[in-house]
């Protein structure tokens, strides 16, 4: 990728796919470059579909390789969807969809274009053990083996050790809140799990209400220190912004959830960024009633986040994203973890990088 359309190019025909048309055959190899390394892909192919706008050859086999494998992978969450009824409608528990699987199952327009990795859900807490023994016997197993990791996710963090199906090879995380048990705010899972609406012709399963959706892909974005999926996720955010801020009381309830779960701060900074970035019709009032105090600290971290999000992939990258990378890096770890448990996490993984690994 050449740079001379890269990220802001990207994001420029997102927002008017019919600027495309005047791309030469290098500027759409750029595109396609730009769009792949973002994980826009998907959304790329989709945009440009719907604007009748059509791409030369060699760019039009990328992008239709997106959309088709886009249509799999939905219908390959909706099938695990019914394996994860299967395996644990019985248990007369709650299972919330999150991400990309609550948006295939409940939202289907946000899911449209978007490509997906795992498959996450979130149950409360009390009920963990019997979650995870339900999925063993259905063929799912933790990925990681390492006695250090299981005491790390078990103590520390907010879900299990990822669990790959034996057969399917599909990864699954079990969440039982929504940040860390270390991090340094404590939102409600509880108030997640009982507004969240049923699935349709799967009663064990629910996807969350529209204000803790986004709220959710806010946190998740400003509390992550790699941003490899972060022009994905602030796409969701701005996606969901546009389809949800003509509800009527969206605005106001989305400001009460996110003082209630202690995530006001972090919802306005995810906001303020998409507002900046794609342009997201936020009202600016909305940021003001989240965080009155939003201040010059907040704005040198949305600094960082904008100069790492212009460079997603490592690459030929400028020394200036190559500091805002690290910066994003440090402060998710910061966030996660109070300073003892952040150096002693990190010398563990440092003296374990060391040492040889078993065979």
């Amino acid at each position: 990728m050449s740079g001379r359309l890269g990220v802001p190019g990207l994001l420029a025909i997102l927002h008017r796919p019919a600027g495309a048309q005047d791309l030469s055959g290098a500027g759409w190899s750029e595109l396609i470059a730009a769009a792949r390394s973002s994980n826009l892909l998907g959304a790329l192919a989709e945009g440009l579909r719907a604007s009748g706008v059509v791409a030369p050859e060699a760019a039009a086999r990328h992008l239709e390789g997106a959309r088709q494998l886009g249509g799999r992978q939905r219908l390959s969450v909706r099938w695990e969807a019914h394996c994860l009824q299967e395996a644990l409608g019985g248990l007369g528990v709650p299972i919330v969809l999150l991400k990309g699987a609550a948006y295939v199952l409940g939202y289907p327009a946000l899911a449209e274009g978007r490509l997906f990795g795992d498959i996450d859900i979130l149950v409360p807490r009390p009920a963990l053990g019997d979650v995870e023994s339900r999925l063993m016997l259905a063929g799912w197993s933790s990925s990681s083996v390492d006695a250090y990791d299981q005491r790390y996710y078990r103590q520390w963090m907010h879900e299990l050790p990822p669990m790959v199906h034996v057969r399917r090879g599909t990864v699954l995380d079990v969440h039982h809140t929504i940040l860390p048990l270390s991090a340094r705010r404590s939102p409600d899972p509880q108030a997640i799990i009982e507004r969240a609406r049923p699935v349709p012709g799967l009663p064990g399963l629910r996807v969350p209400c529209p204000e803790d959706l986004l709220i959710h892909s806010i946190t998740h974005l400003m509390h992550e220190g790699e941003l490899h999926n972060g022009l994905r996720d602030l796409h969701d955010i701005d996606r969901m912004v546009a389809r949800f801020a003509t509800v009527p009381g969206f605005w106001p309830r989305l400001v009460q959830m996110a003082a209630g779960s202690d995530l006001a701060p972090p919802v306005a900074a995810g906001l303020s960024l998409a507002r900046s970035i794609l342009g997201s019709k936020v009202p600016l009032e909305v940021l003001g009633r989240l965080d009155p105090g939003f201040g010059w600290r907040h704005r040198a971290v949305l600094h960082a986040y904008r100069c790492a999000m212009r460079h997603p992939t490592p690459g030929r990258r400028p020394w200036q994203a190559g500091l805002a990378h690290g910066l994003v890096y440090l402060r998710g770890h910061w966030l996660r973890m109070r300073p003892w448990q952040l150096a002693r996490h990190l010398a563990t993984k440092a003296w374990k990088g060391v040492l040889p690994r078993p065979s």
